[in-house]
């Protein structure tokens, strides 16, 4: 695969929120066997529905960017950070080395995230209290002791806002939970965060209060403050337009 564009100098993102505007057999088709059987694992049509678009949004964003149908994409495992084993971050197979993507997808949203460095983005609703005092232990000590100062009809938010970065710091370094959450620092102060990182909350829009976000890139790297939204209309491969590459 070859690019056709010039390199991002920032990460892009895009949030979905909706179903596209096609059955789901063409979704279906643009996806590949694995990611076919797992569509048809879910029981509740929701669930398979909002996977469809998560796996075909990200098709059509990396088919963009490529040139290339989004059903000929390929993707594989790195090796892990953590252990070495082949199960670290996504990556294309046979694609340039130097485009990164990351997905999350919860109920009500996922994010697409593209850029030319290991990029991770997360995406979490709001957990209940008693979430919140089970995951406290595993944290930081400095984490834990800023939520535990934190009034408890706010703490579930700002848990929420420090997961997300947690998750996509450790998406980007390509570890997962796999590395331990007491690890790393990625509370509310700068100092003390992982050098040479940039980890950020993202503005959900209208889910802010409901869910919470966080983007993760090298030092230096441009990051948005929210997501766009993913327009499915705008590629040249979805049904009844004229450019597309089906």
């Amino acid at each position: 695969m070859a690019s056709t564009q010039s390199p991002l100098r920032e990460v892009r993102i895009w949030a979905v929120r909706r179903e596209p505007p096609w059955p789901q057999g063409f979704s279906f088709s643009l996806l590949d066997a694995g990611e076919r059987a797992r569509a048809d694992s879910f029981t509740h049509r929701r669930d398979r529905s909002m996977y469809l678009a998560a796996h075909a949004g990200l098709r059509l964003v990396l088919g963009d960017r490529l040139g290339i149908r989004p059903r000929d994409i390929r993707f594989g495992r790195d090796r892990c950070a953590h252990c070495g084993g082949q199960h670290g971050r996504p990556v294309l197979l046979g694609g340039p080395d130097t485009l990164h993507f990351s997905l999350s997808h919860c109920a009500g949203i996922t994010l697409v995230a593209l850029a030319d460095a290991p990029v991770g983005v997360d995406a979490e609703r709001l957990p209940g209290h008693r979430t919140v005092e089970l995951c406290l232990a595993r944290l930081h000590p400095r984490e834990r002791d800023e939520l535990l100062r934190t009034p408890g009809e706010q703490r579930p938010l700002r848990f929420c806002r420090l997961w997300t970065r947690k998750e996509a710091y450790l998406k980007a370094l390509g570890t997962g939970l796999g590395r331990g959450l007491y690890r790393d620092y990625l509370g509310d102060a700068s100092a003390g965060r992982p050098p040479d990182w940039t980890v950020v909350n993202l503005s959900c829009g209208p889910q802010d209060g409901t869910h919470a976000a966080a983007v993760a890139v090298p030092a230096g790297v441009r990051t948005p403050t929210e997501p766009c939204e993913l327009n499915w209309s705008a590629y040249g491969h979805v049904p009844g337009r004229k450019a597309s590459l089906e």
